[in-house]
């Protein structure tokens, strides 16, 4: 298997540092439109395997080129989902694989945006996958660990405890503390703002798809392995785009625990129009607000060696046990920065999304994993995700949830 990663940040990094510990494919090349940042990606690993390179992710013709260089046959989209359409269609024109970690972004409705549905996150792609089906070529979407690794827990838990599923939740928690900032966010400020100030996205089988106002249905949520109990929101997230595509069950939700000060920050760059993406003119230059906020703050992945704490994602179930009790279950999965930063010499957050393509690749390079079309993580079996993940020594673990 030939491997080319386009996006040499902070997560594509972290997919070469993992990789590195695994055989399963022949080459794996990162390319960025910064040559050097990607060069520099991949120092200090085995360079008979991997290599790096240059290319225009903003570009078609470019990641074809690219994906012709490198004679790739799989390729990860490791760019923020501004450039998904490009590197998606560039894979279905080059018949290659394709998978990404966050999928094509959502349109607001016009009208009425905090209780109707405009274009949901992958509806774009998920409307031609009749046309990657029948070319015989595969798109595995969302697969990070959020979306992702907690697609995978909806499926395996489901599958495995339950007899009717009543509500699936994904539950993102954290206890990490960053030396010496009062506001630095563990990842993508611009993809963080996207996520957190959109319409937030809720499933009910007998409702359909509708949205809240960001932030909305507070709720405390009790979080493993030390961190405790953490207070979660309504944010915009893809699980609740993908479960019920492939899962019967009656409601879900993704929820953040964002806390008060990160909600506060957001709140006033949206209400200052600096989470804004359209450029306006700053002394002769079209500059986008959004890209400022992104070029003041730290850069997630260089934050590492300040970080303590964990990070833990995960999926609540709620519905009634094989035996016909009620039921609560949490899976999921916690990394702590320490670990993460010995290990990978990379943060928790970026490493604990990138843990999970890096999985999907070898299932794929083993034919466990097959299908053609667009597909998202629930599609796929899932115990062999989670042995794999084992057996990448990254325990995951299971909690009955008590109320």
């Amino acid at each position: 298997m030939k491997i080319l990663v386009v996006g040499a940040g902070g997560v594509g990094s972290a997919v070469a540092a993992i990789a590195n510990e695994r055989t399963f494919f022949e080459s794996m090349t990162l390319v960025d439109i910064d040559e050097q940042r990607a060069a520099k990606s991949i120092e200090g690993l085995d360079d008979s395997r991997f290599a790096s390179g240059k290319v225009d992710a903003s570009s078609g013709s470019d990641i074809v080129r690219a994906i012709d260089e490198f004679n790739a046959d799989i390729i990860l989209n490791a760019c923020d989902p501004r450039f998904n359409p490009p590197i998606f269609d560039a894979c279905y024109q080059a018949g290659v694989t394709y998978i990404d970690m966050a999928m094509h972004l959502s349109k607001p409705h016009e009208n009425d945006p905090y209780n109707k549905v405009g274009v949901k996150l992958g509806d774009e792609q998920f409307e031609v996958s009749n046309d990657w089906e029948e070319k015989g070529v595969l798109a595995i979407v969302g697969m990070g660990v959020e979306p992702g690794m907690s697609d995978v827990f909806a499926r395996y838990g489901s599958d495995t405890y339950f007899q009717i599923v009543d509500e699936i939740g994904v539950r993102d928690g954290a206890n990490l503390v960053i030396e010496g900032y009062d506001f630095a966010p563990t990842f993508s400020i611009w993809t963080t703002i996207e996520e957190c100030l959109n319409p937030p996205l809720v499933w009910e089988k007998d409702r359909g798809f509708f949205t809240t106002k960001p932030f909305s249905e507070p709720e405390i949520f009790f979080f493993p392995e030390g961190i405790g109990e953490v207070e979660c929101v309504n944010v915009e997230h893809e699980e609740v785009a993908l479960i019920p595509r492939y899962i019967d069950c009656n409601r879900v939700t993704f929820k953040y625990g964002l806390g008060d000060a990160f909600i506060n920050v957001l709140q006033t760059l949206h209400l200052t129009g600096l989470d804004s993406v359209e450029p306006v003119s700053v002394k002769g230059q079209m500059v986008a607000p959004r890209d400022v906020v992104a070029a003041v703050l730290p850069n997630p992945a260089e934050l590492g060696h300040l970080m303590s704490g964990k990070t833990c994602a995960g999926t609540w179930i709620k519905g009634t046990s094989k035996d016909g009790k009620p039921l609560e279950k949490y899976l999921y999965h916690v990394l702590d920065n320490e670990v993460s930063m010995n290990r990978w010499g990379h943060q928790a957050v970026v490493a604990q999304t990138a843990i999970n393509p890096v999985i999907a690749m070898e299932l794929l390079s083993q034919g466990i994993w097959d299908s053609k079309g667009v597909r998202g993580p629930e599609f796929f079996a899932a115990k062999p995700f989670l042995d794999l993940l084992e057996a990448y020594d990254c325990p995951w673990g299971v909690m009955d949830v008590k109320r």
